[in-house]
This record gives C-alpha cells, sequence and structure tokens, in this order.
C-alpha cells in the first residue's frame, strides 16, 4: 500500500528494492512532470523528453549506470525549459530545472545521495552550462540530451526553433560572434556553427562518442547541401 504525500497529492511508495515498486516510481515521475510542458515549444517539448530517456535507456544500459537515478533525472532534465524561452535565455533552464524538480525528487524513496545525483545531473546537462558532469549518471544524461541536438532530429530541432523565434530560414553569411539568440539571425544554421558542429566533441561517454559520430556526418553532410542548393549549386 502507497502512503499518500499531503503536500502534493502523490502516492509515494515506501523504501523497497522491489523491480516493480521501482518502476512505479519513474512511472508516477513521468505522469506528474508532465504538466510542466503543457504549451512548450515543440523544440524542447514532452517528445524531445521522452526520446532523451529512450537514449539514457539504451546509453546508461551498456554504461552501468544507476538507472533509476538516470531515468528521474532524464524525465526532469527539462522542466525548466519554458522559463529559459520565456526569458529569451536570460534564465537558465538547468538550473530553473534543478530548483523546480527538489520538491518531487525530495519525496523519492531513495537516499539522500542518490536524490542529490539526480538533481546534480539536471542541474549539469546544459551544454552550455555552468555545472560540470560529475557522476556516471550525469554523464549520460548530458551525452543523451546532446545527441537528441544533432543527426536528422537535431536538424530537424535546429530548423524548428529557428521558426519559433521568428528566425529565417538560412543565411550563410551571418557572423555568429555578433549575432544574438532568439532574434532573426538565429537560423538553423547559425545553431549548427555555434553549437552542433561541436557536440560531437563533447561527448563523456564511450557509448555517447560511437553515437555522435554517424550523427555528427549526417548533419555535416545535410548542412553543406543546404548550402550548395542555397547557391543555386544542386
Amino acid at each position: 500500500m502507497y502512503q499518500s504525500d499531503e503536500s502534493n497529492g502523490i502516492p509515494v511508495p515506501p523504501e523497497t528494492d522491489d523491480r516493480m515498486a521501482r518502476r512505479d516510481v519513474i512511472r508516477m515521475v513521468r505522469d506528474q512532470i508532465q504538466a510542466f510542458f503543457e504549451g512548450a515549444r515543440g523544440s524542447h517539448d514532452w517528445d524531445h523528453t521522452e526520446r532523451v530517456f529512450r537514449l539514457c535507456e539504451r546509453i546508461g544500459s551498456l554504461e552501468g549506470a544507476d538507472m533509476d537515478v538516470l531515468l528521474i533525472a532524464a524525465y526532469l532534465h527539462d522542466i525548466g525549459r519554458s522559463r529559459q524561452d520565456s526569458s529569451n535565455g536570460a534564465v537558465c533552464h538547468a538550473d530553473a530545472g534543478a530548483r523546480m524538480a527538489a520538491s518531487v525528487v525530495a519525496k523519492l524513496p531513495m537516499s539522500d545521495a542518490r536524490r542529490e545525483n539526480i538533481l546534480h545531473s539536471i542541474r549539469s546537462h546544459r551544454f552550455r552550462g555552468r555545472s560540470t558532469p560529475r557522476t556516471l549518471e550525469a554523464r549520460v544524461l548530458f551525452d543523451a540530451d546532446k545527441l537528441d541536438a544533432i543527426g536528422a532530429v537535431g536538424v530537424a530541432r535546429a530548423f524548428l526553433f529557428a521558426g519559433e523565434v521568428g528566425a529565417r530560414l538560412h543565411n550563410p553569411d551571418i557572423d555568429i560572434e555578433t549575432t544574438k539568440p532568439y532574434s532573426r539571425e538565429d537560423t538553423g544554421y547559425r545553431e549548427y556553427k555555434v553549437k552542433l558542429c561541436k557536440v560531437k566533441d563533447r561527448m563523456l561517454t564511450s557509448t555517447g562518442r560511437r553515437l555522435a559520430e554517424e550523427r555528427h556526418y549526417f548533419m555535416e553532410q545535410f548542412f553543406q547541401r543546404l548550402q550548395d542548393e542555397h547557391e543555386g549549386k544542386r
């Protein structure tokens, strides 16, 4: 029988090592936090979270991660994203998300060290963040989140985000040192030059590095083709 948490109405199971109960905890976290993504921009919506979750399942199992910690962190990692978007980047969604997740994580039937690992993983998953992933689970989450930013899905998300902020389709002549995010010049190509082309070399696990190689190659070929078509060469 689950206990009832009066503060937020979430049923909380007692401390247990039973695998089924642990899966129930992960599902409860998933069901609770989906509301944070209502009205989220498509580039960082619930679909993105689910893709990151699946990548964490794949990478974490191969790397020997604590899967309970990792999968809960995967579901929670972007709950602060709307605050970053509404502030046009002034708020760090990783820091905000860790603060927002604290009340959820505090109720989980696990040790304080594992709870802190979840919050650390959320806090340190951002590419441009100030926190360095120190645990295996944080490194796996970092890699999974970055893998969803490259390859075919990454290209699609880059242009989806550009459309969300009203950017142009393409401008190969931009000076990335002077253009600003969340502006008309925040194109998919700018995102590629500023961030996406560097992701492959930032991966933190051996599985992540292997997966990133193929995705990076596809992305390079796409943007070269885009440039050729833009110039009328193809």
